[in-house]
């Protein structure tokens, strides 16, 4: 609408469906999506994560992550961003009502109002494929993480994103969508680290394109193995370097 100015945080935020924002708050999200994200990315680790980390959490929505982050991770600090003021409220709420101290801040992934080398652990979960400017936020992303520090990435592809239900029930910026390859190339760019055991190819009945996993769960087809199949989703647990080259200044403003 022309004239009127965004209520988001990001020229080029896009808007959710009513339909997305509220299943953003379900009990599905929280227990059969979220819930086993954390767990998956738990599991990637090499080594044991950061104790008491400062935590933050990129694109986070109504704060349905928080509980679960908590309880894994155990931060001493937990940071929650997002680009829309209204689901900022939302996390607000969340954490009073589970008495939880979470800093929020409202921001665009690419411009992240944090200082460099500030966070020891940096969850993004379906967050990247509703951002324009990828790139920066990934440069982004690498500048705020302490060196050594890790990104939990967990993402839905072009191939789920790209589906006829997906388009219908939610909004997404389609011109930006990748593949699991060209996520993890596009990490692997960035200068971070990982390896084949630090990522995982989820294969969950709400990512197939076609029946939603109905044929098999009838026991009348079984699911192609990975490399054979065209991946709905792709978690990775990524880190930066020890020695990572500097990435500028800092921007606590």
């Amino acid at each position: 609408m022309t004239g009127q100015a965004s209520p988001y945080l990001s020229d080029s935020y896009v808007e959710e469906t009513r339909f997305g924002f509220w299943f953003l708050r379900s009990h599905t999200w929280q227990h059969h999506v979220l819930r086993v994200a954390i767990n998956d990315l738990r599991s990637l680790f090499d080594d044991e994560p950061p104790q008491a980390p400062v935590l933050l959490d990129a694109g986070c929505g109504q704060g349905k992550s928080f509980r679960h982050l908590r309880q894994v991770f155990a931060p001493q600090r937990l940071i929650g961003i997002d680009a829309d003021p209204h689901s900022l409220t939302l996390s607000a709420e969340e954490a009073r009502r589970q008495q939880w101290e979470v800093e929020l801040i409202g921001s665009d992934c690419a411009t992240l109002k944090l200082d460099d080398a500030s966070v020891d652990l940096l969850f993004c979960h379906q967050t990247f494929h509703h951002l324009v400017e990828q790139e920066k936020a990934l440069a982004e992303f690498y500048r705020v993480l302490k060196p050594g520090g890790y990104l939990m990435f967990a993402e839905s592809t072009q191939a789920y994103i790209d589906t006829w239900v997906i388009r219908w029930l939610f909004r997404h910026p389609m011109h930006v969508q990748k593949s699991a390859t060209e996520y993890l190339q596009m990490i692997r760019q960035q200068g971070f680290e990982f390896s084949e055991d630090n990522v995982s190819y989820p294969y969950l009945w709400w990512s197939r394109a076609k029946d939603f996993g109905l044929l098999e769960r009838l026991g009348l087809r079984q699911p192609p193995p990975v490399g054979q199949r065209e991946e709905t989703l792709v978690n990775v647990v990524a880190r930066k370097p020890l020695a990572a080259p500097g990435t500028g200044q800092g921007r606590a403003s």
